[in-house]
């Protein structure tokens, strides 16, 4: 949208999804808080910035009130500065749109690496937080809204997805294990940092800046990093129709962990590389099982078209999973040659 005059400024009317957000007034004060932040970080010149561009989607006034936000007929009403000259893509293009990718992350995660997480609320409980879902999941299989779970069973597509998360039920709590002992921190972090909210020049093709920031919250980098490979490194897509076409491409995954540690470097500590690969493997695994737990549940939270679209997608991130599995030395390595780069 534009408001008329000389020079139309234009902007972006958004509605907040009050069924997912369900404190949208958290929301905008952690998206002020956030832009504030960055403004100020940028109006330092950073000298990873030099000779690009970075733009942070800003939130403008609601005219006649000191708000930034309208809640209207119970629907809650944003305006927000739109970036000119860039747009998304759905696509990766080759090796260096990837590397643009990881350096956009990085460079989000560089700028907000000192903003105090109290400053920011936690919008979204237990988000990333892979024990939670599995819980869930365990609920699911025994009240389940879509059958019973004998009768659910006999169904051998979903009885291989519910043997595939059993045999790795151990391992989803490496993340908050390692945070519990200290291993890791909690820093600010991006929430859904996939392609299609990277922001590319549409001259030089560099990124300039990450957008959609209702999911900022506190959090671990590691779910960022794990949520972008995971969208970025399967050529396939999230809803491939042949299963036997997934995989994770380790070249698209070199470049964007090259990219973003081109500005991470300096903020990460050893831990953190190290569960880099653990992030990386866990991240898809996740979000299958929150597609199989909605498909137990009748499809209640993800749309859908058809009835069994949810465990599709669930099939296509575990064989993602699988793909990550199978490579894991080379990923392992991968992250320490990267890591010992100066």
């Amino acid at each position: 949208m534009a408001l008329s005059g000389p020079e139309p400024q234009r902007f972006v009317l958004q509605r907040l999804n009050t069924h997912v957000f369900d404190r949208p007034d958290l929301v905008m004060k952690n998206m002020l808080n956030l832009v504030e932040h960055v403004e100020r970080r940028l109006a330092s010149n950073p000298s990873e910035l030099t000779g690009r561009r970075w733009e942070i989607p800003r939130v403008l006034p609601v005219r006649g009130l000191d708000e930034h936000w309208i809640e209207q007929d119970g629907q809650f009403w944003r305006s927000i500065t739109y970036i000119n000259s860039a747009k998304t893509v759905e696509v990766l293009h080759d090796d260096e749109h990837a590397k643009e990718i990881g350096y956009a992350l990085g460079m989000f995660h560089y700028l907000i690496s000192d903003l105090p997480n109290d400053g920011l609320a936690d919008t979204l409980e237990n988000f990333h937080v892979t024990p939670a879902y599995l819980q869930q999941f365990d609920i699911a299989q025994t009240i389940g809204c879509s059958g019973s779970v004998p009768t659910l069973k006999r169904d051998s597509r979903l009885s291989s997805a519910m043997h595939f998360i059993e045999k790795r039920r151990a391992g989803v709590d490496v993340l908050e294990a390692a945070l519990c002992r200290g291993e890791l921190k909690k820093r600010p972090i991006h929430g859904d940092p996939k392609i299609n909210n990277v922001m590319i020049d549409n001259l030089t093709r560099q990124a300039v800046g990450l957008i959609d920031l209702d999911t900022v919250k506190p959090g671990l980098v590691h779910y960022d990093i794990g949520d972008c490979l995971r969208s970025c490194c399967n050529p396939a897509g999230e809803e491939a129709i042949d299963i036997s076409q997934v995989q994770f491409d380790l070249s698209v995954c070199e470049a964007i962990l090259d990219g973003y540690l081109s500005v991470a470097r300096g903020f990460l500590s050893e831990r953190d590389y190290h569960y880099i690969p653990e992030c990386i493997k866990l991240i898809p695994f996740e979000l299958g099982l929150r597609f199989l737990t909605d498909h137990l549940n009748g499809n209640i939270y993800f749309k859908t078209n058809h009835p069994n679209q949810n465990l599709d997608r669930a099939e296509v991130q575990f064989r993602l999973t699988e793909s990550i599995e199978a490579q894991w030395t080379s990923i392992v390595g991968l992250v320490e040659r990267l890591r010992s780069q100066s």
